[in-house]
This record gives structure tokens, C-alpha cells and sequence, in this order.
């Protein structure tokens, strides 16, 4: 390993990148090395992705506020398995500006009389601030989430901080009178700009509201997702299945090299998104599904309906059996598997080669640098 300083004092503490003190070509090899090994009963793994520059990657930032002993406001992220917080300013992994515009938030505070939310007592306003930031785009949201809907002098407030960071787009007032670990609540009331930010990600764009889930990593996820193309080497005329689809980002990539697309994912809010973002790019030959991917699979099966190229995305716990039997019953010529988890990866990969598909290939991406997770593209075949 090469002489790495000490970069982060918080390593201890917060836990959120466990690697940033070491080198980064390490890390990759470690990586590689880990995939390759679960990859083994299956296929060679192609040399891993990583970031070229892998510091302050990350487009969405959020701090959790609250008070030191003598009052003051603080701001940072809450110490690994507590909800002690451990201020923090500037955090390598962040975008830089984010956490400049998070600092001066904080310095407003005093001025305008708001106090930050304690936990334990129930007073204060402010609990936390999240912050978007367009890759592409330069487009910054705000959303300040308040423990009740009433903001004193908010006008005042927004001008005050616009005056500091012109480069804001848009703010949000995000309202969380709930006391669960979840950041943002149900209600929201936009009090500058349009309330959703834009950004564009391999050649699409796309409408980036509070709650929409964006990868974090815009710069890797072009490169993860080219690979699932390549894998996929789609000819004009198939019918692709993106399944998990979210807001849709990889099945409208898809359509400009497939016959037709259709998005499935359960949730409502993404769904809306995805048909809003497919209006906004002029892509007229995907339709998307808000229902469960592995049901909607089994009634397609039952139908005789036909795919020839599955995609599939699913969260960190992987697939289930029923919607692996419904692939299966399905038979699609490939099924490219983007997973976030080489362990759930692996499980799924054994039972979908008992079912006749065979992997073919494999890759790893790097889109959490300094952390210990992976992103892996595997390639499947019927047999």
C-alpha cells in the first residue's frame, strides 16, 4: 500500500467511507479481488471500473442539525449506529460546494432566530438539510426539512442565502413532524424556483424532484450503464423488460436501441417521474407499470407474453424466487442483472443457471469510492 496520509479525521466516527484513508488503486484491487472470487463457479471477471478522480462524487448531500452543549448550532452526520452527531464542514466524498452551501445555512441560523430540532425535547425547527446538485447541469436544489410547516421571515431567509450562493435553483420546505429516522416527510411547499432540479445522464435528461431517486454517482453510473448496453448488444427490434425500473433512467437508455421498452416499478412516485422524464425526452416507444416486476412477469407468463431482453436492477436484498420462476417462465434470450450486492448477486446467479441460463459475462464498476461496496454487470444467455 502506498504512504497514505490520514485524509478524514471522522473515519471512527461516522463510518460512512471505512476506506477513504487508503489508497485508492488498493481499494479497486481489493475489489476486483473480492468479485472475482464470488464470481468464481460462474465466469471470469473483466477488470474492474473505477473512478478516475474519486473524490467528491457524490450529487445529493444531507446533514442532520441540532446543538452543542452551549446552544450553538451544529451540522454533520449522526456517529455509526447512534444519533449522536459528528460536525462536519467539508467531507471528501461530498460535492464541495453542497457542503459550503450546508455551513452557510447554518450560519444564517442565529440571525434569523431559528433554532436547530432536539430529538429528545421536541423544540427547534431545523433537522436536516439536503442538497441536490445537477452533474451536467450546475442546477442546485435546497430542501430544508423542518420539524412543523411555519418558517419565520422564510422570504428574508431564502435572499439572505441566494445572496451568498447565486447558484441556487430552487428551495424546498420539507416538513417532518414525525420522530422516525426517515429525513424527509410527506409535505412540501416550494418557496424559490421551480422545486426540482435537472440533470442529464447519458444524453437524456431528467427531472429531479426532493424525494426522486437519482444515482449519487452520476459520472460512474454513465459508465455502468454503457456496460449493461454493451452487454445487452441490442439490434432495433427486441422487446426490453427494465424491471425495478425506478425512474426509469435505464430503460429509456435502452429504447434508443430497442424495438419497444416497459418500465415496471412499484413505486407510485418513481413511476410518475419515469413518464414524466420519457414526455421530456420525445421517447415514444416505452410504456411504464406501477406494479410489483415479479407479478407483473408471472401475468405476462400466463399470457404467453414475450420478452427478449430482461433487465434488472433490484434494491441490496436481491431478487426473490417468484420473481426469478417468472424470468424464467418468460424466457428472454439474455437477462442483464445490474446488482449493488455480490452476496444476493450470487444467490440469484445460482438459481437462474438452474434454470437454464448460463452467465456469460461479468464486470465490476466502482460507484461508491472509499467504500466497501461494488457494483457488478452480468450478462446471461438462455441455453
Amino acid at each position: 500500500m502506498s504512504n497514505v496520509k490520514v485524509q478524514c479525521p471522522h473515519v471512527k466516527k461516522c463510518g460512512g467511507c471505512k476506506w477513504i484513508n487508503q489508497d485508492y488503486n488498493v481499494q479497486l484491487l481489493e475489489k476486483e479481488k473480492h468479485l472475482s472470487m464470488m464470481m468464481r463457479p460462474f465466469c471470469k471477471v473483466e477488470p474492474i471500473i473505477g473512478m478516475e478522480e474519486p473524490y467528491h462524487y457524490r450529487n445529493k448531500v444531507h446533514a442532520v442539525f441540532g446543538e452543542d452543549r452551549k446552544h450553538n448550532p451544529i451540522s454533520g452526520i449522526y456517529e455509526e449506529k447512534s444519533h449522536r452527531i459528528v460536525p462536519v464542514d467539508n467531507c471528501l466524498i461530498e460535492n464541495e460546494n453542497a457542503d459550503r452551501i450546508i455551513v452557510s445555512v447554518r450560519g444564517l441560523l442565529k440571525s434569523f432566530k431559528i433554532r436547530p430540532y432536539n430529538e429528545d425535547t421536541g423544540y427547534g425547527l431545523l433537522r436536516h438539510v439536503l442538497v441536490r446538485t445537477g452533474h451536467v447541469t450546475g442546477q442546485v436544489m435546497v430542501v430544508l426539512v423542518l420539524a412543523s410547516p411555519i418558517m419565520p421571515s422564510k422570504n428574508n431567509f431564502v435572499k439572505a442565502l441566494r445572496k451568498l450562493h447565486p447558484e441556487i435553483t430552487t428551495i424546498v420546505i420539507n416538513v417532518n413532524n414525525r420522530g422516525t429516522s426517515m429525513v424527509l416527510g410527506e409535505k412540501e411547499q416550494v418557496i424559490y424556483g421551480k422545486g426540482y432540479i435537472e440533470d442529464v445522464l447519458c444524453g437524456k435528461s431528467f427531472r429531479i424532484s426532493p424525494k426522486s431517486f437519482y444515482q449519487v454517482n452520476p459520472v460512474q453510473t454513465e459508465k455502468l450503464y454503457a456496460k449493461a448496453m454493451e452487454f445487452a448488444a441490442l439490434n432495433g427490434s427486441e422487446t426490453v423488460i427494465d424491471a425495478y425500473c425506478g425512474t426509469g433512467t435505464i430503460g429509456m437508455i435502452a429504447s434508443d436501441k430497442a424495438g419497444q421498452v416497459i418500465g415496471v416499478e412499484l413505486n407510485k412516485d418513481a413511476v410518475r417521474d419515469a413518464i414524466a422524464n420519457a414526455k421530456q425526452n420525445g421517447i415514444t416507444n416505452i410504456r411504464f407499470y406501477n406494479n410489483d416486476a415479479g407479478k407483473f412477469l408471472v401475468d405476462m407468463a400466463s399470457q404467453r407474453g414475450k420478452a427478449d431482453v430482461i433487465i434488472m436492477d433490484p434494491p441490496r436484498s436481491g431478487s426473490d424466487e417468484a420473481f426469478l420462476n417468472s424470468v424464467a417462465a418468460v424466457k428472454p434470450e439474455k437477462v442483464v442483472y445490474i446488482s449493488c450486492n455480490p452476496d444476493t448477486l450470487v444467490r440469484d446467479l445460482k438459481y437462474l443457471t438452474k434454470k437454464g441460463y448460463e452467465v456469460k459475462k461479468a464486470v465490476g464498476v466502482d460507484l461508491f469510492p472509499f467504500t466497501e461496496h461494488v457494483e457488478t454487470v452480468c450478462l446471461l444467455s438462455k441455453q
